[in-house]
């Protein structure tokens, strides 16, 4: 194990199955190109600790749920390592929005105040961004620096350890990981993303939450209580 690797806060489960990835020379081109970014005093989002917080908040024996994002978003105190979430008192951006009303269409919930995903991902949604890191004010300006190679093995680390997940791809870029999964043992949901310049295309009316519970139900497993609790 390098010295890298053992700087990295990463689940056990996780840090296992992804311990070559550590080594591989695009990780090493990868952490160069942060360490330059930083020292040429750009703002990286989302901070430091929080880049592999997905894995940290679903550890890789819980995961029942992949949902797929593309980028963090680039604004300041939003991105905190979960796709489409956002940290406690920032609005929910319009995206979030969009799955709030599918899921008050689908499963009838109250649409909360918030947009903080904490809930999902501690139940056993992975909220995989494909990339990681962003600079301020810069969408998909990290998109191109490596990350797809670690993410796309997170993703086939979760289709090949786990059973009977259950993949939400919304959009062409998410629904582009299809090859990765075997879908054979896994449910796999596809539909436009919940952007506003897609969601009226199908996203709206898509009932991907129920039917996810559905299957979790279906295979023995606890349906995920889409329900996101108000802050104290």
């Amino acid at each position: 194990m390098s010295s890298n690797e053992e700087r990295i806060k990463l689940e056990a489960g996780w840090k296992e199955a992804l311990r070559s990835e550590f080594e591989q020379p695009y990780m090493e081109k990868l952490r160069e190109f942060l360490r330059h970014e930083k020292a040429a005093g750009k703002e990286i989002y989302p901070p430091g600790p929080l880049i592999f917080n997905a894995l940290n908040l679903t550890p890789l024996d819980q995961v029942k749920v992949v949902i797929l994002g593309q980028d963090p978003y680039h604004g300041p105190n939003q991105a905190h390592g979960l796709c489409f979430s956002v940290q406690a008192g920032i609005p929910a951006p319009p995206s979030l929005q969009n799955i709030y009303k599918e899921l008050k269409r689908d499963l009838n919930l109250d649409i909360p105040s918030h947009g903080n995903l904490q809930y999902w991902a501690e139940q056993g949604v992975l909220l995989l961004n494909t990339t990681l890191t962003v600079e301020r004010a810069i969408a998909a300006s990290h998109a191109k620096q490596g990350w797809q190679h670690f993410t796309d093995r997170i993703i086939q680390v979760a289709s090949e350890r786990r059973p009977n997940l259950v993949f939400l791809l919304w959009g062409a870029h998410a629904q582009g990981k299809q090859p990765l999964i075997d879908a054979t043992k896994h449910l796999v949901l596809t539909s436009p993303h919940p952007s506003p310049l897609s969601a009226h295309r199908g996203f709206i009316g898509n009932g991907h939450f129920g039917r996810t519970n559905k299957f979790l139900t279906q295979h023995g497993e606890t349906p995920i209580d889409w329900r996101l609790p108000e802050p104290a």
